[in-house]
C-alpha cells in the first residue's frame, strides 16, 4: 500500500522536478534520470516518455552535442513556454505543499 502511494506522489511531481533541473542547466536524458534517481528514486525508463511529451508540448527544445565516448548526446533545454510552465507549477507546488504541511502538522 505504501509503495503505491509513493509511486503516485512521484508521478505527480516528476514533470515539476524535470523542469526544475532544466531551469538550472541544460542536460541530456541519462543525466536527468541519474539526478532524479538520487533525489526521488525514479527509474531511467520513466524519463524518456516524459521528455518526448515535454518536447511535443513545446516546453523543451533539443540540440546535439558531440561526445568523445560515443554518438552525439541529445541535450534538453527549457523553451520560453517551459520556463513559464515551471514558474507556474513551482508557485502552485509551494501553495499546495504549504497547505498539506499545515494539515499534517496539525494532525496527531
Amino acid at each position: 500500500m505504501a509503495e503505491a502511494v509513493q509511486v503516485q506522489l512521484k508521478k505527480g511531481v516528476l514533470e515539476l522536478c524535470v523542469l526544475a533541473l532544466l531551469s538550472k542547466s541544460d542536460a541530456y536524458g541519462y543525466d536527468l534520470a541519474s539526478r532524479l534517481a538520487q533525489g526521488i528514486e525514479m527509474g531511467e525508463g520513466t524519463i524518456y516518455p516524459l521528455m518526448r511529451r515535454l518536447q511535443g508540448d513545446g516546453l523543451v527544445e533539443t540540440y546535439l552535442v558531440e561526445s568523445a565516448a560515443g554518438p552525439p548526446r541529445k541535450y534538453y533545454k527549457l523553451s520560453n513556454a517551459g520556463r513559464e510552465r515551471f514558474a507556474a507549477q513551482k508557485a502552485e507546488w509551494t501553495h499546495f505543499s504549504t497547505a498539506v504541511n499545515a494539515i499534517l502538522g496539525g494532525a496527531q
